[in-house]
């Protein structure tokens, strides 16, 4: 099998057995890439821009990303809308793409995995695996130490509690949490007035 054969079969959700010489050393010029973002300095703004158009597939204008980021391909599966912003320790195992829209949130140590291993133990020492795409919608909140699993899809507006490990798909314009996470209740008129418990939003706040 070719190395481009091989990188067709990685994202097509079958096993495949990830010891290849050459696909390992494409991904270490990646890595290598990702390792230059996180030695950037806070004020090297344009540089860090610079680097991540270079590391991912798709990424829109203002999207930030707070170092240290960690990603298997160093972006390059990753599809990320305008606006995306990214806080300590975002985590994108991203052997299969990984798909981000507009303006949504990652709290601080978010993982979102494409990647699994088979149960069967002989093919894990076989150093078997299978990747599925994610699909998170825009304007998506997730909250610090979300786990986002392999084939989930997030619907846009949704919000997902802080903690969370996402086994199934979660529809728009709900809040969800838990373990494994769940949807609790849809977002309605009373989040048009108060953002956290009972503290009121300004009205004007609203207006376009």
């Amino acid at each position: 099998m070719t190395l481009e054969e091989l990188k067709i079969k990685v994202k097509t959700g079958e096993l495949y057995s990830c010891d290849n010489e050459e696909l390992a050393l494409d991904q270490l010029k990646c890595l290598q890439t990702l390792y230059k973002y996180n030695k950037t300095k806070p004020l090297q703004q344009k540089r860090r821009e610079k680097l991540l158009k270079s590391m991912f597939a798709e990424i829109g204008e203002n999207c930030y990303i707070e170092p240290p980021f960690f990603s298997n391909w160093g972006g390059r599966n990753v599809h990320f809308g305008k606006n995306v912003y990214a806080n300590f320790n975002l985590t994108l195992v991203d052997d299969a793409d990984i798909y981000v829209g507009d303006s949504t949130m990652f709290g601080p140590n978010v993982t979102v995995c494409t990647a699994g291993h088979p149960i069967n133990a002989k093919l894990r020492e076989k150093v078997y695996e299978f990747n599925l795409p994610i699909h998170i919608g825009k304007n998506v909140w997730l909250g610090a130490n979300v786990v986002v699993m392999p084939g989930v899809t997030i619907g846009e507006n949704s919000v997902i509690g802080a903690g969370s490990i996402v086994t199934k798909d979660i529809p728009a314009n709900v809040v969800a949490f838990g373990t494994p996470c769940r949807v609790q209740r849809e977002i309605g008129e009373r989040d048009d007035k108060f953002y956290f418990k009972d503290m009121q939003i300004d009205p004007d706040l609203l207006k376009d």
